[in-house]
Formats: C-alpha cells, structure tokens, sequence
C-alpha cells in the first residue's frame, strides 16, 4: 500500500488536483486523514479507474457492434 497526495492522485488520472478534491468531498474514492493531511490509497485509485472501465461491445463478422446503428 502507497499512500498518494492530492497533486500524485492528480497526476495518475491525467487530471487536476481540484478533481480529485470532488472526488473526496463528494466521497467517490476511499481516503485517509492523517492529521490535516489527506492521503489516497493507490489501490483505491486503481479500483476508481477499473469501476470507470467500459467494455467494448462484441462485433459481427463483417458488420457493426451489436447495438449500433448502421
């Protein structure tokens, strides 16, 4: 387990640290206060991109993705 800053959680998704404050104060992703310091799990950030994860959709031979249109 490595605990990450706001600014290292930041920079694993590519975003800013304000994102990643929502994410907290909204309460979408696990955190720990040590003193008035808040630290992110780097697994927790790794189950917050793995939930955010979309699978493709299965093609037919030849044709679009079911589902789509054509």
């Amino acid at each position: 387990m490595a605990l990450l800053t706001v600014d290292q959680a930041a920079d694993r998704l590519s975003t800013k640290p304000r994102f990643i404050r929502r994410l907290i104060a909204e309460r979408r992703i696990p955190y720990v206060k040590i003193g008035a310091h808040v630290r992110i799990d780097d697994r927790d950030v790794d189950a917050f991109i793995e939930a955010g994860r979309i699978t493709p959709l299965p093609t037919r031979a030849g044709g679009p993705a079911v589902g789509t249109a054509r």
